[in-house]
């Protein structure tokens, strides 16, 4: 049977700078990406047509075809064409969402889709400019109200300066690095990304908690403690990157490109949480136990 054990790492072996550097350097290349981004194209990240508005087609076919020539279809451009999963009930064997931005006229995408000899249109869909404007907004006040109020609660709960902004900086650190590698990967921001991110602040601030209070609040040394709040921690984490894995991976083989990037995108603040957790957290509660509260 396998069994999965936790290694002790062997902090001792190197100082808070060396231990401190990967994550600091990790951190500022992403801000370094998104910062470029922002000064190149006016916003941080790339948005979907659920911030910028657009028209979305669903149209199916028996035919195979790739995606260049469903893309040739449409006078308009087009944003991108992702395979959607059918099942042995579905009219056509192969079925395409068809993405067009808001400059797109509807009318004219919906005439070209009614008329192609190898094409049917199965729905359409359209979100205003103003309606994604709004989504855009909602976003990032929902984002900062969850980061805002995470950061309330690591104060009091260890009412301390360096723990609790040793949770905050893990958790922003676990965000920015997924959205730097959006920006390199071309994955654009959508409702269902804006989840995920959700959803790593609420992992990140998880592992943070349980390292912290071992460290502050529970019995013996420094370096046992931590190894014990290593081992459930990690041990839930990598449970949870293997689970987004597997949802990324079956995704992408059916064809579901939001639940492919949600994916993708836990595993990745994941990953990152993994190094800010252990390294990055750990090097300043290290320094605020041996030198900190003595100052």
């Amino acid at each position: 049977m396998f069994e999965f054990e936790v290694p002790e790492v062997d902090y001792t072996q190197y100082s808070n700078r060396q231990l401190v550097a990967v994550p600091l350097v990790v951190l500022a290349l992403s801000l370094a990406v998104i910062g470029g981004w922002w000064a190149v194209t006016g916003a941080p990240v790339d948005r979907g047509i659920d911030f910028t508005g657009g028209t979305e087609l669903t149209v199916g076919t028996n035919a195979t075809l790739t995606n260049e020539e469903i893309e040739a279809t449409f006078d308009e451009p087009v944003l991108s064409v992702q395979g959607i999963t059918t099942t042995s009930e579905s009219t056509y064997e192969n079925q395409y969402v068809v993405t067009f931005d808001n400059s797109a006229n509807v009318s004219s995408v919906r005439s070209a889709a009614q008329s192609a000899a190898e094409l049917t249109l199965l729905g359409s869909g359209t979100t205003s400019p103003l309606f994604g404007g709004q989504n855009q907004r909602l976003a990032v006040i929902g984002v900062g109200v969850a980061f805002v109020g995470m950061s309330l609660l690591a104060f009091a709960f260890f009412r301390t300066f360096i723990p609790s902004i040793a949770i905050v900086i893990s958790a922003f650190s676990d965000i920015m690095i997924p959205l730097a590698i959006m920006n390199l990967l071309g994955i654009k921001l959508s409702l269902g990304i804006v989840a995920a991110l959700l959803m790593l602040i609420g992992y990140s601030v998880d592992s943070d908690i349980l390292l912290n209070n071992h460290v502050l609040r529970r019995s013996g040394g420094f370096y046992e403690s931590t190894y014990r709040a290593m081992r459930t921690g990690v041990t839930m984490t990598l449970t949870s990157i293997a689970a987004m894995t597997v949802m990324a991976v079956a995704a992408t083989i059916f064809g579901i490109g939001l639940m492919a990037d949600i994916g993708l995108i836990l595993v990745l603040g994941l990953t990152a949480d993994l190094m800010n957790t252990y390294l990055l957290n750990v090097t300043l509660l290290r320094w605020y136990k041996y030198e900190g509260v003595n100052r």
